[in-house]
């Protein structure tokens, strides 16, 4: 089952329960779903790669707009921003723990043999092999902490 799909199913779900949190974000995912079919190249098909990175673009959006509402103490757009995040990783896979994203990069890093200079070579594996399980902040945090202890 595609990820359009899915969000539709959920869209009918959220509609029979009036769930507006769950309605507003999976209409959002289903308007990126359509902008990203329509895009030039495209063919009218997302490839699951495609999906998992705008499903990954969403949820950063959101993150960022989070943090700017909670500077701003408005908890309102907070909550708003908050729902929706929850509601989109409902899409993503699971995420790594601190424990396990520290594992798998220290084993991309004994592979290529990589020195504190290689910052970003071991960045453009990582980012390949943990698409979807962990944020790109938090690669690069640990990343710098193993190559510069």
């Amino acid at each position: 089952m595609s990820l359009e799909e899915k969000v539709m199913t959920e869209m009918k779900d959220a509609m029979k329960s009036k769930n507006e949190a769950a309605l507003r974000s999976l209409r959002a995912i289903k308007a990126e779903i359509i902008k990203a079919k329509t895009e030039p190249g495209a063919n009218g098909q997302v490839t699951a790669e495609g999906e998992l990175k705008l499903l990954q673009k969403m949820v950063k959006q959101r993150r960022d707009s989070l943090e700017i509402f909670e500077q701003q103490q408005r908890t309102d757009l907070a909550n708003k921003e908050k729902e929706e995040i929850s509601v989109i990783e409902k899409f993503l896979p699971a995420q790594l723990d601190p424990s396990a994203l520290k594992t798998a990069l220290e084993t991309i890093i004994s592979q290529t043999g990589a020195g504190p200079a290689d910052l970003g070579k071991v960045m453009g594996i990582a980012t390949k092999q943990l698409a979807g399980q962990a944020d790109g902040k938090a690669i690069s945090a640990m990343v710098k902490s193993l190559l510069n202890p």
